[in-house]
């Protein structure tokens, strides 16, 4: 098995060439080189500014070829920097801190050590984030980690100014650092793309040797900066995106799988009730036959039964005619830091559903079982109203190529007592607000188990991005019904959407002020109504092992058809494993689309406060904020591979089409020229028609998107779903060039800025940092500090392990 190509060779010509849109590829002398021009000269070579596309047509119409008299020198004479803004973060990237001091403060000492110990929980379970992300992102962090627990970002701008680093050079040094904290790992949360260092290589080099930890480990830092430099700096076609087999990177699968393996290793797992949550595959050849291992995360490295297990689910197996090997022990390391701060955490619980809810998650992360897990959430569910809030295992399978995998994250938090009473009172309001829904009642669930619904101050939120809201538990049979509960995150909402007026893009300067008053309190309402109402809604249609079904075989016609229904969920099949590839979209999609709905009702926005032209503008703004997040989500598209990178921005594009679609002038969008003589964009929508054609788009689209999902139709769900979601150049919309218009004036996504907790004596601190990339450094360094070199280490030995595997 091979690795990932390296790309040491040419290392200075490389950086200049490596980032451009399609890498220019050296071929042997470097004498002929072809690119995809579509980017403009620019003296601002590494400053953070965007250098943006000025050939708009240079997607769709292939690759233009350079004159054959163009030499390499003349390209570098000339310092063109083929740098699209894709594929890193501008210095002046928003950067803010998380405030969470009052909820904090309001604390007991009890809840506070609680909550500290969660956090450590949490903090350490998110390591195995960088491993899931990409081969490269484990040794990037602890490069980082080395050079800064040296020499705080202070002490090394001297350091780099001496190395001959600009203070601009240096400002997009500490940004890309803050920038892979933030994501753990060197591809964006939002979006999958990947992110390079925006100057030199070779001023990059010059600072590592120049910094303290190179001076007191030369051997052991150049051999760190040897394994990850080439693929930090590498925009080869493939390693620019996350996705499965030739499509992208990831850790999920080793790097010879492809959807056909995905697929059988799915079904494998079904026939032996394992979810696909706490795995990743690597598929090997053995004798011209194909073999796979499934490896569970866990802290415990046997496979044989231990302590607390009746039989094993490890061992070798045959399916299909292929091999499968079930193994424990991924991430082991991290499993058991994680198992040992959930077990201190477990002497300040507040009742006995705490008390059992952690117990059963160190089950979980020591075995690797799921059903541990499921067991935990349970109780969790059962946990009504905590002061202290918290989730934690691997919940999220955006990223999952596949879309079965979960993604580790903890989460812990305050609540917002006041803004929680309004999401008490939504949860009240819920059934008389589910049958309003445009499906029959048949396909609604036969109970609505009213669940929690609190506003939250994050402490901690550890993984690869921090939502708006969220709806757990994920697993569907819990969800269906024993209940789940809804969070939104106040703190997050306070500053992550707060926006600048010359910042907002492709709406008329007449909605603009109107978007900054009411975006906040629009978006409230819509993750109300999302969360709660729109993961919370809806039946699935399942026939169990017994052959016993939740419906009425004989009774329930589908609407669409008028036949009676003839497909749902047998045994252990879930939505995510029958619909993998859409479902977490498809989900994002109906969960906004019940929130465009229901907005639309004068109970719900009473409900936050809203009455007459405020309630009215709440919803014109609503609605025009998806409109226009449908255009910006194009940025999360490649057409190189026709594929999606972010699910929610997938949705919103789905749902501009449907309101395109609609007709009847209620949604506008056209092309035109900017102030600055660049391309832009305009959205228009007429607010007198939101109540009439946008509603009954939505009902329609609503009850299409609920119907398939309900009888487990994944052949029709496919298309209807990837039908909205095609991006085309043909059609009354250019959309692969309004996608070069949305890629010129994007603007970089915020991170955010989390506090740390330490014990002093019998109390516990807040340690709070400046909303700065160094402020997001410095908290990082002080989070691993008791234990800093054996955290590096562990993750250096997890990462060489399966060095192999990525080829």
């Amino acid at each position: 098995m091979t690795c990932l190509p390296h790309l040491c060779s040419h290392s200075h010509l490389m950086y200049k060439v490596n980032r451009s849109r399609t890498m220019l590829r050296c071929v042997r002398s470097c004498n002929r080189i072809s690119t995809r021009m579509g980017f403009e000269p620019t003296r601002a070579e590494h400053n953070g500014l965007a250098v943006h596309r000025l050939n708009h047509s240079a997607t769709s119409s292939g690759s233009l070829q350079w004159t054959r008299q163009c030499s390499l020198s003349s390209v570098l004479n000339l310092r063109l920097k083929m740098v699209d803004s894709q594929y890193y973060l501008p210095n002046d990237i928003g950067i803010s801190a998380l405030d969470c001091g009052e909820a904090f403060r309001l604390l007991s000492p009890q809840e506070k050590m609680y909550a500290h110990y969660l956090s450590r929980a949490a903090w350490y379970g998110g390591l195995a984030v960088l491993l899931q992300t990409s081969p490269e992102s484990a040794n990037i962090f602890v490069l980082l980690q080395r050079i800064f627990r040296k020499q705080t970002p202070a002490q090394l701008a001297e350091v780099a100014t001496a190395a001959g680093l600009s203070s601009e050079e240096y400002q997009a040094f500490l940004v890309y650092a803050a920038g892979l904290y933030a994501n753990m790992g060197n591809y964006k949360s939002f979006g999958d793309t990947k992110f390079i260092p925006n100057l030199p290589k070779d001023k990059l080099k010059a600072l590592v040797w120049a910094s303290q930890a190179f001076q007191e480990q030369p051997a052991e830092t150049e051999a760190l900066w040897d394994s990850c430099s080439c693929l930090l700096y590498s925009l080869e076609d493939r390693q620019k995106q996350l996705g499965l087999g030739d499509k992208g990177i990831t850790t999920y699968f080793s790097g010879n799988c492809c959807l056909e393996d995905a697929e059988l290793a799915q079904k494998f797992l079904d026939s032996k009730k394992l979810s696909a949550y706490n795995t990743r595959l690597f598929k090997r050849e053995n004798g011209g036959k194909a073999c796979y291992e499934v490896r569970l995360a866990s802290a415990v490295q046997k496979d044989c039964a231990v302590d607390g297990e009746c039989e094993s689910c490890c061992g070798s197996f045959s399916f299909e005619d292929k091999e499968f090997t079930v193994k424990r022990g991924d991430y082991a390391p991290v499993m058991e830091k994680v198992c040992h701060y959930l077990q201190q955490a477990q002497a300040y619980a507040a009742n006995e559903n705490q008390r059992k809810m952690l117990e059963e998650y160190r089950r979980s992360f020591t075995l690797g079982s799921v059903e541990a897990h499921k067991e935990g959430s349970r109780y969790w569910i059962k946990d009504k109203g905590p002061i202290v809030e918290s989730y934690i295992g691997f919940i999220e399978s955006y990223r999952d190529p596949f879309g079965s995998r979960g993604e580790f994250e903890g989460f812990v938090a305050v609540v917002n007592k006041a803004m929680s009473e309004r999401f008490a009172k939504l949860v009240g309001s819920a059934e008389v607000l589910l049958p309003e829904l445009p499906w029959p009642r048949e396909f609604e669930k036969d109970t609505f188990l009213k669940p929690d619904f609190t506003s939250l101050d994050v402490l901690t939120f550890a993984g690869s991005g921090i939502p708006a809201g969220i709806n757990i538990p994920n697993y569907d049979d819990i969800r269906q019904s024993e209940g789940f509960k809804n969070v939104s995150l106040g703190n997050v909402l306070a500053v992550a959407y707060a926006t600048q007026k010359e910042k907002l893009t492709f709406l008329e300067e007449d909605d603009k002020d109107l978007f900054i008053k009411w975006k906040g309190p629009s978006f409230e309402v819509q993750v109300g109504l999302h969360e709660l109402l729109g993961h919370g809604s809806g039946k699935l249609f399942v026939q169990d092992d017994k052959g016993k079904f939740n419906f009425d075989q004989d009774k329930v016609v589908n609407p669409e058809t008028g036949e009676p229904v003839s497909s749902w969920y047998r045994g252990s099949e879930t939505w995510d494993s029958k619909f993998s590839t859409i479902a977490s979209s498809y989900e994002e999609c109906r969960a906004e689309c019940v929130g465009l709905y229901l907005c639309l009702k004068k109970q719900v926005l009473s409900i936050f406060g809203h009455e007459g032209q405020d309630a009215e503008d709440v919803v014109y703004i609503n609605w025009l904020s998806m409109v226009r997040a449908g255009l910006l989500g194009l940025e999360f598209y490649t057409p190189e591979s026709k594929s999606w990178r972010q699910a929610h921005m997938q949705a919103r594009f789905v749902i501009l089409r449907v309101l395109l679609e609609a007709g009847e002038g209620l949604v506008g969008l056209e092309e035109v020229t900017g102030q600055d003589g660049k391309p832009d964009a305009r959205i228009t929508l007429d607010r007198s028609k939101i109540h009439t054609v946008g509603k009954n788009a939505i009902h329609r689209f609503l009850c299409k998107l609920q119907v398939l999902k309900s009888t487990a139709d994944v052949e029709g769900g496919r298309a209807l779903y990837d039908g909205y979601s095609t991006v085309s150049n043909s059609g009354a919309h250019n959309f692969l060039r309004l996608r070069e218009t949305v890629l010129l004036r994007k603007e970089a996504r915020k991170m955010f800025v989390q506090a740390n907790t330490r014990v002093s004596g019998d109390s516990v601190e807040l340690v709070e940092y400046e909303g700065s990339a160094a402020g997001l450094i410095c908290s990082f360094i002080e989070r691993f500090q008791e234990d800093a070199e054996q955290v590096e280490a562990n993750l250096l030995e997890l990462s060489k392990r399966d060095t192999q595997c990525w080829c």
